[in-house]
């Protein structure tokens, strides 16, 4: 994943969720891929799609003890 995709990604999660909060983080190891952060707050990650070429899948787990 490159920066300009981080970047773009970035811009349209911003937009979409209507925070500026929103950060992309790439990640050291993984190439493929960037953590998703609100404010300080990791919330998921954001991998390249394997099937379809400019594509992204953006992964963020709810745990029970975020809903009490």
């Amino acid at each position: 994943m490159t920066e300009d995709d981080i970047k773009r990604i970035e811009a349209h999660l911003k937009r979409t969720f209507n925070t500026g909060g929103i950060q992309l983080k790439a990640r050291p190891k993984q190439k493929d891929s960037a953590e998703v952060y609100v404010d300080d707050e990791f919330i998921g990650v954001v991998y390249e799609d394997e099937d379809e070429d400019g594509s992204f899948l953006f992964e963020m787990a709810i745990l029970g003890e975020d809903l009490a």
